[in-house]
């Protein structure tokens, strides 16, 4: 898996999907809709979720996965919230494939399979994620994947070390599976059959609308149709958004804040000494003492580099303490005692061993504290303010856990509210089209068609440290018909339509059963008397049916469920009209056109193979170890996941 998690972070959709295989490692070969009924709690602990052989599932490693994968799903699906994850399945899907994991690593490890720290490091040397600009493994672009994803490093090395002992039992048990060639030549030549037929429509708007319905008949359509004309469910809803303005003149630092945030990052503005550096990292001792002499022998850097297969990674104004996070002290120490154009004797980290060269030496001098009061300024006004707006909006949510109303409130913290007109729960008012919901209040309009007439006000974060909103359910109005004076034109208009519609299906039936007695479809289309569109020759093969992103028009794919020389009517989306399909002729599909059709399927049937090879083992597996599920602390993650205490 780790072979395509490295291809597929390259592409463009890639790096939005390769963190849930790196958080739910294990699992790349469809295993995850395994699901297990055995065992239930029996003596774990409440923040055991599940336990596996001897291995605990804990409720902290399935709420930190759920939040790392919604937060790397945002980044396609920017309005995704943790509610509509979980309705989604998500939670049962992180919990399943999490057990699948565990339970294929703790049999691994049991049949005596073990992964070595050096292979996981070299893994994360592959893995172009973590590439810096220089097209190796950079630390600070890795740190930064880690924060941005909500992941820690040791969590990124676990996942990888289980998908190493998973991919020395999974290879074998997969990676030779192969369909019969014979199983696969029916669905190629299903796949390249041919049809070929005409189609005809019969559009609603070509049929004369007759007389106009009296009112008896238009009131009765209307009493029939009643669904139609009735307003869902809507609420009036009031709202107060809490901003920098509610906290103005809590934001100002003043001298002491100041002179003690200085006083907390003096490192920064002490002075300090930067380096630029030339380095590259090798796996064994010998060979990079090998290239420390080379260097030191008269070959520049790149080219020792070059003849060693490797691209040096150039490390631009970097401080010691930096070097020593990104790789080890004694790294740090060795390239910071080295003169300018020196070269390093080569130190060893987590990674390998490190050969560096001192390119440039820079002194910065210390800055004094009036120096840097205008940079120091802007960084605490925004801290105090959400310092400050996260203690407005703590008070809030206590007073109205204590009792107090959304009326109350506002009125004691002076903040603006906003009474919505009764709104949809799309946020539109059927009343006023032009109405468009504030873009802060749509993200708690769901919250609110899901509150009860009395709930109290809920706190929604709109932006993070920077909006909140205070809302409140008002009153809810049941679904209500429209009155028939207010709409009776557009009542009158689907009545036509309606009558016409029933029309040409009785047009389209005539025509059809006119071309089971061996007339064209032409000519049984013209005898409807009326002026239709000219029919249309269609054709195409049954594979156009499935290709990916490509729409299929509905006739086209009526024509692959008709009998040869038959016609069938069907209806277009609202009440357009009606095409009439009539099929001419049927070519059977023919291998020896495309002869890359029987491998391309069979390649898809040994993929279906290997997935179900590995399903069974993981199902094995699990099995074998053991696995025992605590439906209370399940029940609490959900509740915890979705805000409910």
């Amino acid at each position: 898996m780790i072979t395509f998690f490295r291809r597929l972070i390259n592409s463009k959709i890639g790096i939005a999907i390769c963190l849930g295989f790196l958080i739910i490692i294990g699992i790349a070969f469809a295993a995850g809709d395994i699901s297990s009924s055995m065992g239930s709690s029996s003596g774990l602990s409440s923040t055991t979720v599940a336990e596996v052989g001897k291995k605990d599932i804990t409720n902290t490693e399935i709420v930190d996965r759920a939040n790392a994968i919604l937060s790397q799903q945002r980044q396609q699906t920017p309005g995704l919230d943790m509610a509509t994850f979980l309705q989604q399945g998500g939670f049962e899907d992180i919990l399943e494939r999490s057990i699948n994991s565990v339970g294929m690593t703790e049999f691994a490890r049991k049949a005596g399979f073990g992964v070595s720290k050096r292979q996981i490091d070299a893994e994360i040397l592959r893995i172009p994620a973590f590439y810096g600009p220089t097209g190796q493994f950079d630390r600070t672009t890795f740190d930064n994947f880690l924060r941005a994803n909500k992941l820690s490093e040791i969590q990124v090395r676990d996942d990888i070390g289980s998908d190493l002992l998973s991919r020395q039992l999974m290879i074998p048990a997969t990676g030779a599976t192969r369909a019969p060639a014979g199983l696969s030549l029916p669905y190629a030549q299903l796949s390249l059959e041919g049809r070929s037929g005409g189609v005809g429509f019969i559009p609603t708007a070509a049929i004369p609308k007759g007389a106009a319905p009296n009112a008896a008949e238009l009131a009765a359509f209307y009493k029939g149709n009643i669904g139609r004309y009735t307003l869902p469910e809507r609420r009036v809803i009031k709202y107060a958004l809490i901003g920098p303005e509610n906290v103005a003149g809590k934001t100002v630092p003043s001298e002491a804040d100041i002179a003690a945030y200085y006083k907390e990052n003096a490192a920064t503005y002490a002075a300090r000494e930067t380096r630029n550096l030339s380095q590259v990292i090798i796996q064994d001792q010998n060979a990079a003492r090998t290239f420390e002499a080379k260097v030191k022998g008269g070959a520049s850097f790149a080219d020792a580099a070059r003849q060693a297969g490797l691209s040096p990674l150039v490390l631009t104004g970097i401080e010691k303490t930096k070097l020593a996070t990104d790789s080890s002290q004694a790294v740090a120490d060795a390239a910071f005692a080295t003169p300018q154009g020196g070269v390093a004797a080569p130190q060893r980290s987590g990674l390998g061993w490190h050969v560096v060269k001192v390119d440039s030496i820079t002194t910065v001098a210390g800055r004094p504290l009036d120096a840097v009061r205008a940079e120091i300024l802007p960084t605490l006004t925004q801290r105090k303010g959400a310092e400050a707006l996260a203690d407005l909006t703590t008070n809030i949510q206590n007073e109205i856990a204590d009792g107090a109303s959304f009326d109350d409130v506002v009125k004691k913290y002076g903040l603006k509210v906003v009474t919505t007109p009764a709104i949809v729960a799309s946020g539109q008012n059927p009343d006023d089209q032009a109405f468009k919901p504030d873009p802060a209040f749509a993200r708690f309009i769901g919250p609110m068609f899901q509150a009860q007439p009395g709930d109290d006000a809920i706190m929604e974060t709109v932006v993070p440290d920077q909006m909140f909103a205070l809302s409140y359910l008002e009153s809810v109005v049941a679904p209500t018909p429209r009155p028939l004076a207010q709409i009776a034109p557009q009542v009158t208009l689907d009545m036509e339509t309606d009558r016409a519609a029933r029309q040409g299906r009785a047009l389209a039936d005539a025509a059809i059963a006119k071309i089971g007695k061996g007339m064209t479809l032409t000519q049984a289309l013209k005898e409807t008397g009326l002026n239709l569109p000219p029919v249309q020759t269609v054709n195409g093969k049954r594979r156009d049916l499935t290709r990916p992103n490509e729409q299929v028009p509905p006739p086209l794919a009526l024509l692959f469920s008709m009998a040869e020389k038959k016609a069938k009517r069907l209806e277009a989306p609202q009440k357009q009209g009606w095409y009439v399909v009539y099929l001419d002729t049927i070519t059977p599909g023919d291998v020896s056109t495309e002869p890359r059709a029987v491998p391309a399927f069979q390649a898809q049937f040994s993929q279906l193979y290997a997935q179900e090879y590995a399903a069974q083992f993981y199902g094995a597996a699990k099995a074998d170890m053991g696995v025992v599920r605590n439906a209370e602390a399940i029940a609490a993650v959900k509740r915890q996941l979705s805000g409910a205490q």
